[in-house]
């Protein structure tokens, strides 16, 4: 977007690039910083079995990419236990709790193949090794320990995060694991606004009990694909209130984070702040940005969703 361009130009970013932290690290691209990779400073963690390293990555598709080969803990220590399952994205540095799972279709999932030792570090310790002071956009996957590691980072950093994303649970599936109701309350304390809920889970039914219905694997997964789902984790962004108002840059980046996140009610709020605060006029182009998107682009999903709402209340 040429907006984007225009704001990315000025020096406010460019001296201080976006920096956007994943932990738990797929490979891909984040979507949600699809439009803004080729500005950004990317630091992706991935724990594997290789000596600790960092690479840095400028084909990545990002301004600059920093891959570390290490899991991101809560704490200095350079080595942690770290449990493989039968499913890669259920392994953890914590212990599935398979009592508490045995009743979930997904049970195998986290059955330990075995327990090695990774490399470790906190993220604290990262940023300080790329010489990287603040964080602008946070998003965690770690299996269990993601609010732990948020409260781990320097209040300093901490304290200006513009968008924080989570991933805790409802059930037990690890031993001490950080669940929903850890982060809800943890999150009262933060001037942060929860902006998407995303409710993920599993279905009520074991293995056995699919197997005694049936042998035919096809089947068996037609069985298991149909059933209602049940709660089992969710995907959670909270993003900054702005009560607090630090810099131009703050009220710049979050805008742009509010429109590719279609926030756009937030987005013409802040840039209406910056009108206000700040004699530039690339906040009145925000903001005639988002009075568009908000005016003109409400044939979408939601307004879909909420006249089949209203048309089947009629005919009930």
């Amino acid at each position: 977007m040429k907006l984007f361009d225009k704001i990315f130009s000025l020096q406010e970013l460019q001296n201080n690039p976006p920096v956007l932290v994943d932990i738990g690290a797929s490979g891909k691209i984040n979507p949600k910083w699809k439009a803004i990779a080729k500005y950004s400073i990317c630091l992706a963690f991935d724990g594997d079995t290789r000596e600790f390293n960092i690479d840095v990555n400028d084909k990545s598709g990002f301004l600059k990419k920093f891959v570390f080969n290490t899991l991101v803990i809560d704490k200095e220590a350079s080595t942690t236990n770290f449990y493989l399952t039968e499913n890669p994205y259920c392994s953890s540095t914590l212990k599935p709790n398979h009592n508490a799972l045995k009743d979930w279709a997904f049970a195998e999932k986290f059955i330990i193949e075995k327990e090695i030792t990774l490399n470790s570090t906190s993220l604290s310790t990262a940023l300080a090794k790329i010489n990287i002071n603040y964080i602008d956009w946070f998003k965690s996957d770690s299996q269990g320990i993601d609010l732990r590691i948020f409260k781990s980072i320097k209040a300093k950093i901490n304290n200006n995060i513009l968008v924080a994303e989570f991933e805790p649970g409802f059930i037990d599936a690890y031993f001490g694991e950080d669940k929903l109701y850890n982060l809800l309350e943890f999150m009262e304390s933060y001037d942060f606004w929860l902006s998407s809920a995303i409710i993920k889970g599993s279905s009520r039914i074991t293995q056995n009990q699919i197997d005694s219905l049936t042998k035919s694997k096809f089947y068996q997964k037609i069985i298991s694909f149909s059933q209602n789902i049940n709660p089992g984790w969710i995907e959670m962004t909270y993003f900054n209130s702005f009560n607090t108002i630090n810099s131009k840059r703050e009220l710049l980046l979050g805008w742009v984070f509010a429109t590719i996140q279609k926030h756009h009610g937030f987005a013409h709020k802040l840039a209406e702040i910056g009108i206000e605060k700040y004699s530039d006029n690339i906040f009145i182009e925000m903001k005639n940005h988002s009075s568009f998107k908000i005016k003109y682009m409400f044939f979408n999903k939601y307004l879909l969703n909420a006249i089949l709402v209203k048309i089947n209340n009629i005919f009930l």
